[in-house]
């Protein structure tokens, strides 16, 4: 789509665009939940993108057209404000409004869309056409910020406009991906630290369980506050500590019950931020066996202590554990449907689809996808 997006663009504006952005979606190895407790993250850019074409227009109408749904979207950029009619406009006018709230003398546009990353399927496509928006506007509108800024607008155009209260790895990923390399993203300094991930006979594998929950973005958001909850009570006896980052098993049987949900939300997520830390020396040591009983770990503790897998999750997990070639799997994403990701013998990618296939529709009565991604160049300008 790449190729085809100037004469679509050309076909629905008679002009050619201006800019042309590319900004891939993300898988994340390990460290789920923890960006927004301010911990570690280790995510990736992959090989399927949102692309967002546009050019300035001489009034001050914003112009949308979603290809992939058909769909048109014309808004006053003196009435910008999210519409709850339709929810794929919000995403891209919430970019904007972060660019308003900035001062910046805006003006009317023209933009056309596109994506091949699929849909509920945990791979941040809300995130990547976040940053293709924030990062063609910044160069139509000739703003110069910088990449971490506008990484940061393209988190808040999320919270604000789609109303998920999201942390920042998302955005960070698909704006700082390098290609074959693993990002170690510090959630609270936004340091980071590139990892070559050697896949020497090994495949990423994404299963794609084909359910996506009403409920996801009101428990991520409970989550969320729950965390918050248990910080709040640890602080009470431990003043220093700011965030689930900051806390260790001790303070936490110190301070919260383990009767009370918040102590299992709480012990997962510090459990995971050593997890991560773990997993990542395992990684430098090329030791994917270990890195891989990681991911398994990380999965039990998403599903059994923060809650947020699903029956059809788990079975893809569970389908795989004692499978000699699959060295890791867990779920991916904010849960509750979605996508499990797995590490795989190369060799046996293919058997292994195979084997679930059937066995996926028999057991949960639904059609199993499958995704070997690559890892790819972050958010870029296409020529």
């Amino acid at each position: 789509m790449k190729n085809k997006l100037g004469s679509v663009f050309f076909k629905e504006y008679s002009t050619m665009p201006a800019i042309m952005v590319s900004s891939p979606g993300r898988i994340n190895l390990i460290g789920e939940h923890t960006d927004y407790n301010n911990g570690f993250v280790l995510p990736a850019a992959i090989d399927k993108a949102a692309c967002f074409a546009a050019s300035l227009r001489d009034d001050a109408e914003i112009h949308l057209y979603a290809y992939d749904l058909h769909e048109r979207f014309t808004l006053n950029m003196h009435d910008l404000k999210p519409v709850g009619e339709i929810n794929w406009p919000n995403y891209m006018l919430g970019v904007v409004a972060q660019f308003v709230k900035k001062g910046v003398k805006v003006t009317g546009f023209n933009a056309v869309l596109t994506s091949d990353i699929p849909m509920g399927a945990g791979l941040s496509s809300s995130a990547a056409v976040e940053c293709a928006t924030a990062s063609a506007l910044n160069e139509l509108w000739k703003t110069g910020f910088d990449k971490i800024t506008l990484v940061k607008m393209a988190q808040l155009a999320e919270q604000e406009y789609a109303g998920v209260q999201c942390g920042i790895m998302d955005q960070f990923a698909s704006m700082f991906g390098e290609k074959n390399k693993v990002i170690r993203l510090d959630c609270q300094s936004l340091e980071y630290l590139y990892y070559p991930l050697e896949m020497k006979g090994l495949a990423v594998v994404l299963l794609d369980t084909h359910v996506k929950h009403a409920l996801a973005s009101s428990q991520y958001n409970l989550r969320r506050k729950q965390c918050e909850e248990g910080v709040a009570r640890i602080r009470i006896k431990y003043p220093e500590v700011k965030s689930l980052r900051d806390a260790d098993m001790y303070m936490l049987n110190a301070c919260v019950s383990r009767q009370n949900i918040v102590y299992n939300r709480c012990k997962y997520v510090i459990e995971e931020k050593q997890r991560l830390l773990d997993a990542c020396a395992a990684l430098a040591n090329n030791d994917t066996v270990t890195f891989g009983e990681k991911m398994f770990a990380t999965h039990d503790g998403l599903s059994r202590e923060y809650a947020v897998s699903c029956k059809e999750l788990d079975f893809l997990v569970d389908a795989v554990r004692n499978d000699p070639d699959v060295l890791g799997a867990r779920m991916m994403g904010g849960g509750f449907g979605g996508c499990t990701i797995n590490l795989v013998k190369e060799a046996a990618v293919d058997d292994l689809i195979k084997r679930l296939t059937p066995v996926y529709k028999q057991n949960m009565g639904l059609e199993l996808q499958a995704y070997v991604v690559s890892l790819e160049q972050g958010t870029s300008v296409i020529s």
